[in-house]
């Protein structure tokens, strides 16, 4: 088995990342602390001295980094940074004119991710040399949002929750922090799960009085269409089985029971488990590998079983809705009708820029399944929806790809400064 590609995976989707199991790396600890040293600023909210994030990812590179931490109305307490201009002063832009930018990563992956390419070719150092004000967001359970007012992460209670709790209570939290901060809206940038919150967030009216324009990469909005049987059986296991074959709140990929269940999914029929980067992912065309050396010293990241189970539930309903209880009295009890609400992204509001890229290679944001997602969008404002195909990339390459930024960045920091 070729164990140096499985854990590439992680850099997206869920199922991409099922399989970095098999990668034995333990970077991330898992202390209930994070390794700041906080204090309150002026306006009362709890930062940082640079540390962590900030100063192996940033300020090596010249960058002023900023750490924060925030908590959520149900108690999660995350990590945010914050590069609050460019290296030369901010692209020439004076502090006041700096219009904030929100950075939100994948499943089983952290805020890190925005940074693993030289600064000439990472979008949180890009936009910040082009004159915006950049924050970059940590999703509960991840190695720098790890902490809760009450629980311990080794309490199954910890990771009661799925993406509907990111659209409902991170995604908000963030947000607002940084509108406290800065006073102005935020463009937006999700990649893969980070696309998806957004649009389930944007549909229910959410945090739009705060949002001046939204990027999005990879979306995941559907699933229907992931075409690798590794990616099929994996969310089949996970709606079916996974009770039986976990009993685990907490999903670590580098954990043994995860280990022995990704091994299992791989003597299935059809399943080939030697190039699980080419077979999940798709065939990346861009990637550096020395890149990739440094995503694996710093990634996976745990997320909850019980999200993976909702992600499954996407891929095997082929609608968009809130987590599936699996009985009529559960769905009651939770949202007062049998079956789980769906998300309508036909109720985004049209007038709201959105700039959406996706690849002819990605075999987990299928070109079908961004086709049906145009389609809920088909009455937006058409000056107001900028879309791009790119016929050679796949899923990761919208991240770490060597060509990213003549092909996407440069597109979506042309788009932020054409929002007025």
């Amino acid at each position: 088995m070729a164990l140096h590609r499985l854990s590439n995976l992680d850099v997206l989707g869920f199922v991409t990342l099922i399989i970095l199991v098999f990668e034995s790396h333990q970077t991330f600890g898992s202390s209930t602390r994070g390794p700041f040293v906080f204090f309150t600023d002026d306006n009362g909210v709890n930062a940082a001295v640079p540390s962590g994030m900030c100063a192996t990812f940033v300020i090596i590179h010249g960058y002023k980094c900023q750490e924060y931490e925030v908590t959520t109305d149900d108690g999660y307490i995350l990590s945010v940074q914050r590069i609050p201009e460019g290296r030369v002063g901010g692209g020439g832009q004076k502090a006041k004119n700096r219009q904030p930018v929100l950075l939100q990563h994948g499943v089983l992956v952290d805020g890190v991710t925005w940074l693993l390419n030289s600064p000439e070719q990472s979008l949180a150092m890009i936009l910040a040399d082009s004159g915006f004000d950049v924050w970059i967001a940590n999703t509960r359970g991840t190695r720098f949002s790890r902490r809760h007012v009450s629980l311990d992460p080794n309490n199954p209670d910890y990771w009661n929750w799925t993406w509907d709790d990111l659209v409902v209570h991170d995604l908000p939290t963030v947000i607002n922090l940084v509108f406290k901060q800065t006073g102005q809206k935020t463009h937006y940038v999700g990649h893969s799960l980070g696309t998806l919150i957004a649009l389930a967030s944007f549909s229910e009216g959410r945090q739009i009085d705060k949002i001046k324009s939204a990027a999005l990469l990879s979306p995941i909005a559907y699933l229907s269409h992931m075409t690798t049987a590794l990616g099929v059986v994996a969310a089949r296991s996970f709606v079916g089985e996974i009770t039986t074959i976990f009993g685990l709140a907490e999903f670590n990929p580098t954990g043994q029971p995860v280990s022995n269940f990704v091994k299992a999914l791989c003597a299935y029929p059809g399943v080939d488990c030697y190039d699980f980067m080419t077979a999940l992912t798709g065939k990346n065309c861009c990637l550096n590998a020395s890149t990739v050396d440094l995503f694996l010293k710093n990634e996976p990241q745990p997320t909850s079983t019980k999200n993976l189970v909702h992600l499954a539930q996407t891929v095997r309903d082929g609608i968009l809705k809130k987590y599936d209880y699996g009985s009529s009295n559960y769905n009651l009890a939770h949202y007062g009708e049998a079956k789980p609400p769906q998300y309508n992204l036909a109720n985004i509001p049209r007038d709201l820029p959105l700039f959406i890229s996706y690849g002819g290679q990605d075999a987990l944001s299928d070109s079908k399944d961004v086709e049906t997602l145009l389609d809920y969008l088909k009455l937006h404002d058409v000056d107001k929806l900028h879309v791009q195909y790119v016929k050679d990339y796949a899923h990761a390459d919208f991240i770490i790809g060597i060509t990213a930024k003549d092909i996407v960045f440069n597109q979506i920091v042309n788009f932020f400064r054409n929002q007025h």
